[in-house]
């Protein structure tokens, strides 16, 4: 079997689609597949940026062209989808990378309830999630605001190691207004939103009622979630395949 072959069986057996961090995880396990090079990942990359099989959905997510017409609108929404739903969708997305991601970091992963039932690459994000109830590391007041954070990683002491607010098209300050709440923790904040909304990150972090937390909140774009996804599942990977 040839290595382009071996990315589209493991994305036919999941649907016709999927993000390249389970590209990274699934494809080297085809044993009938040689892979002489010293860098599979780079040519799985590679792979899936041939027109002639592929093409890309979302930052990191990628379908076969012969499942173009068969996805549900939650992994390709149709061009007469209503902006809002859109919308949903692509939160839920990068809600679902960012809860794998921490999962593959080995952090204890939450999104808020109001969300669980959002749909994440066919799942549901309580499916994704690692916790079911928000740990209660805090005053109970501290706690109810970090349940509407849109993905929280706690680590092994049950405290809040990193919190990610989505925003897709919603007011970056009222974030950072959540990220002011909790300062007196020792936790990185991030806004994860399209590339253009840097200048404007930039500009309200800027602001003198933000400056307590001014140097520690980073911007992640969508692009650098999904590389980050895709080269943390290579590392899990490498490590799967060692024993570690």
């Amino acid at each position: 079997m040839k290595q382009y072959e071996a990315v589209i069986k493991v994305m036919e057996e999941n649907g016709g689609y999927a993000t390249l961090g389970f590209l990274n995880q699934h494809v080297l396990r085809i044993r009938d597949c040689a892979w002489g090079t010293k860098t599979p990942f780079a040519s799985i990359r590679r792979i899936v940026q041939d027109e002639r099989f592929f093409f890309k959905i979302r930052p990191g997510l990628w379908a076969l062209k012969s499942f173009r017409d068969k996805l549900p609108p939650e992994i390709s929404p149709k061009e007469h989808l209503p902006p809002n739903a859109r919308a949903e969708y692509d939160h839920a997305y990068y809600q679902g990378l960012l809860v794998e991601l921490g999962n593959l970091k080995k952090y204890g992963t939450f999104v808020p309830n109001q969300d669980k039932n959002k749909l994440y690459l066919g799942k549901r994000l309580s499916a994704v999630r690692s916790l079911d109830s928000i740990r209660p590391f805090g005053y109970e007041r501290i706690v109810r605001l970090t349940q509407t954070i849109d993905v929280t990683w706690f680590n092994e002491r049950c405290m809040p190691s990193s919190l990610f607010e989505i925003e897709h098209s919603t007011a970056i300050s009222n974030s950072l207004m959540k990220f002011v709440e909790l300062q007196d923790y020792n936790s990185s904040f991030y806004i994860v939103a399209d590339e253009p909304r840097r200048r404007e990150f930039t500009s309200k972090l800027s602001m003198n009622v933000f400056q307590a937390i001014r140097g520690r909140v980073k911007f992640w774009a969508y692009e650098q979630v999904a590389d980050y996804h895709a080269r943390t599942a290579e590392l899990a990977a490498v490590e799967s395949r060692l024993c570690i």
